[in-house]
């Protein structure tokens, strides 16, 4: 195969996730065409639990989902507390520092 076909016949995405909040990694992979999410996690080298889920460009998907050249693919951690629970809590917490 010659350079040009071994171009085409590969694909370039990433792979972003967050480990802590407000923390953004990417990594960028060239893997083959046709690979699969589940595939690209394990040849990025990234030690992921069983569980994780992913999404690419915002939406989920499955891991036996396969990705297209540009795909930008996320790893979502688990909410460590309830998103309506946050907000109560910065709205009292805004509500109270106000108070004289």
């Amino acid at each position: 195969m010659d350079p040009a076909e071994a171009m085409a016949a590969s694909i370039r995405v990433e792979l972003a996730f967050s480990l802590r909040p407000g923390e953004v990694q990417r990594l960028a992979l060239t893997l083959p065409e046709g690979t699969t999410i589940a595939r690209a996690l394990e040849l990025s080298g990234l030690a992921l639990p069983a569980d994780i889920r992913v999404g690419v460009w915002g939406r989920l998907r499955e891991l036996t989902d396969t990705l297209r050249d540009r795909d930008r693919v996320e790893l979502y951690r688990p909410l460590t507390v309830d998103p309506k629970e946050a907000r109560r809590l910065r709205y009292r917490a805004h509500r109270d520092a106000k108070k004289p």
